[in-house]
């Protein structure tokens, strides 16, 4: 029975990493979509508040851009460690 739980364990491992990636990067683009369609939306109505939004976009589009690079190398390393672990 410890055999086929290991088993398990490894085929999950890689999965959850897959999972936690994709998460991030939908939350971020979800995010950058929303502040977009906010500041499109706020042009009409106050073009101060648009430009305030604007700048928090391109913000957020640098903060994204950031973890985009750190996620890479997060996803790279934890492979090259379940790789490693699981090689004989």
């Amino acid at each position: 029975i410890l055999v086929i739980i290991e088993t398990i364990s490894l085929f999950i491992q890689p999965m959850a990493l897959a999972i936690r990636l994709t998460a991030n990067i939908t939350a971020g683009h979800l995010l950058i979509h929303l502040i977009g369609g906010a500041t499109l939306a706020l042009i009409n109505i106050s073009t101060t508040t648009a430009l305030i939004t604007f700048i928090i976009l391109v913000l957020l589009n640098i903060l994204e851009f950031s973890v985009a690079l750190i996620q890479a190398y997060v996803f790279t390393l934890l492979v090259n460690i379940y790789l490693h672990d699981n090689t004989y």
